[in-house]
């Protein structure tokens, strides 16, 4: 008997996995797997939200014109030109699908979003990943795999699950070095933990070039990730192309007034932000008095760390000894980092709780 059969470029896709928020044997988890901002969602963002539900029965605006005005006016941008999505997720896969396929190459760098290898297998074109330098991106060997095939490049900065993060001077070499039909997609989810001075230049590069999209997430620093809600800013042609295949009424009513709202409410992102580089660094500090145990934290500007472990205790054992002290970090041995743990920046209470029980698996206390 015939029964219907998925393309083959399908079923080589290794579907997304999710940061845990519970043990294996059911134990609710304190969630540093995904991260979530520890101090949730802005009063003003909540408030917007729930004035919203009144109305369940209509759909939602389907051009979010509130939203994009105040995207624009936060960013100095053309309201014409913000594209929305279900999270910034959706907009990298209708990137790939507008501007890729069978035939085609789309390029990332090793350590890359794993989105990245989906978003290019789910419209048959073939995943191509360059080499990384020290766990970071590498411009030039970036470069040296774009080929005549080539279609997308996608590059987050700040990198997830890294953390690392490449210079305006880097983002812009690489633009420059780029053949003018391939599509380069800057993912900033991460960005809005950037200090202003560290402002990688791809949203200048998204105003004035044909052929760059950037992608940001109201998921992170914004505290909205229940709502999956993204938005991108790329040229008039691009967002055209996106729109056509982008989902209809993608962003609720509540998400969208939610959304506008948390943009718009500067003091509690500039509080967020320096938390996060707070309590980052000190977490940062804590791991390298761990060195000669093996431990090494790599440089982020994200809300994570990726601690490496290269000394008896290995990333497993502490992934496992951390679940049973009731906390979910992200071990990813299917990204090729098994040696690595990533860690979500908490409360000061987890960040100190964290670095005791990684200090005490080091040194082998109980």
């Amino acid at each position: 008997m015939t029964k219907p059969q998925p393309k083959d470029w399908i079923l080589g896709i290794s579907p997304y996995v999710p940061g845990k928020a519970a043990s294996d044997d059911g134990r609710k988890l304190i969630k540093l797997s995904a991260n979530e901002s520890p101090l949730g969602t802005s009063p003003k963002a909540r408030e917007a939200f729930m004035a919203a539900t009144a109305d369940l029965a209509t759909y939602p605006d389907p051009g979010a014109a509130a939203l994009r005005q105040a995207i624009a006016a936060q960013h100095g941008l053309n309201p014409a030109r913000v594209i929305y999505g279900t999270g910034s997720d959706e907009l990298l896969h209708i990137a790939a699908s507008a501007y890729a396929g069978p035939g085609d190459e789309v390029l990332y760098v090793r350590f890359g979003f794993s989105v990245y290898d989906i978003a290019a297998r789910r419209v048959g074109a073939t995943p191509v990943v360059a080499p990384d330098k020290d766990y970071a991106t590498d411009v030039d060997a970036l470069l040296a795999c774009v080929t005549d095939k080539t279609r997308v490049v996608f590059l987050a900065n700040p990198n997830n699950p890294t953390g690392t993060f490449s210079t305006r001077e880097e983002i812009a070499r690489l633009h420059a070095a780029l053949p003018g039909n391939v599509l380069l997609v800057i993912d900033q989810a991460y960005a809005e933990y950037l200090a202003p001075e560290d402002d990688d230049g791809a949203m200048d590069l998204a105003r004035n070039a044909a052929n760059v999209v950037v992608t940001r997430t109201f998921s992170k620093i914004f505290g909205l990730a229940a709502e999956r809600i993204g938005w991108g800013y790329a040229s008039a042609e691009v967002i055209d192309a996106l729109h056509r295949i982008r989902a209809p009424f993608n962003v609720t009513t509540a998400g969208q007034a939610a959304a506008a709202a948390a943009i718009g409410d500067v003091e509690w992102v500039e509080r967020s932000r320096a938390h996060n580089r707070k309590w980052r660094a000190w977490l940062a500090a804590e791991i390298e008095a761990l060195g000669n145990h093996g431990l090494k934290a790599v440089p982020s500007q994200a809300n994570f760390l990726l601690i490496l472990f290269e000394g008896e205790l290995s990333a497993e054992t502490a992934y496992r000894g951390l679940m049973d002290a009731g906390y979910a970090t992200r071990w990813l041995p299917g990204q090729g980092l098994a040696q690595g743990l990533r860690i979500t920046i908490g409360t000061e209470d987890q960040t100190r709780d964290i670095a005791r029980l990684l200090r005490n698996m080091a040194e082998g206390r109980d």
